[in-house]
């Protein structure tokens, strides 16, 4: 998995302690994670830097977890971004009224870290299948994110590794249109500078690669907004 393919998640937890022992975890497990002590903090890194994911402390002063869960999931940017709610609240009233809200996982305290992180993997396979190691396929392309092996047809296809992190993206999220922004800080992460045409340059190579052995070009050009598979 290259740094820029790694998901990003997002951790809320007031308690430093308690932050510092899942950010080494999940950094140990080969996440990118960003912090956040309370839920006013969380909104504002949420807003410069969409997480793939979010473990979310339910219990915080000022803005609690279960209103920031709210908040993100009544947004149509961020509605989609899992979210597993950590909360020492163990009745199963409360354990509903977490996942109405819209987490999409809920971890009561004390609980094993083994457990979290089996969480936290399961949940970014429906969002990041690629970036978990997973074989998407669409119309006849398939790409194994383990092995990094590309075929079209049967037919193995050679492509680079910006090209590779390209069609992962393209394939996780068959016809949603990406900006070339939105695939600038997918691709090559919001602390690399890239020219937006250096976007178009990569397009046009994933798009030879991927008729190599013949075949119609399965990349759609959107004028004025960007690109989308299928």
């Amino acid at each position: 998995m290259t740094r820029t393919q790694t998901p990003l998640i997002l951790l809320v937890e007031d308690e430093p302690a308690q932050r510092e022992v899942l950010s080494y975890n999940l950094s140990a497990e080969g996440f990118r994670v960003a912090e956040a002590g309370d839920g006013e903090e969380a909104m504002a890194l949420v807003g410069e830097d969409p997480p793939d994911l979010i473990v979310l402390d339910w219990m915080m002063p000022n803005l609690s977890g279960i209103e920031v869960c709210r908040r993100l999931k009544s947004r149509a940017e961020t509605r989609s971004i899992p979210i597993i709610m950590l909360s020492a609240r163990s009745e199963e009233l409360d354990r509903v009224r977490g996942l109405e809200t819209g987490a999409d996982d809920y971890v009561i305290k004390p609980y094993s870290i083994a457990e979290l992180m089996a969480r936290v993997r399961s949940n970014l396979r429906r969002v990041r299948p690629a970036a978990s190691g997973l074989v998407l396929e669409y119309e006849g392309i398939r790409l194994d994110g383990e092995t990094h092996r590309v075929t079209r047809a049967g037919m193995t296809l050679k492509l680079g590794p910006t090209e590779f992190r390209l069609l992962s993206t393209f394939m996780e999220r068959p016809g949603r249109v990406f900006s070339r922004e939105q695939l600038l800080d997918r691709v090559w992460g919001r602390d690399i500078y890239v020219e937006t045409r250096t976007v178009d340059v990569h397009i046009g190579r994933l798009r030879k690669a991927l008729c190599q052995h013949g075949g119609k070009d399965p990349l759609r050009t959107v004028r004025g907004t960007g690109y989308a598979l299928g």
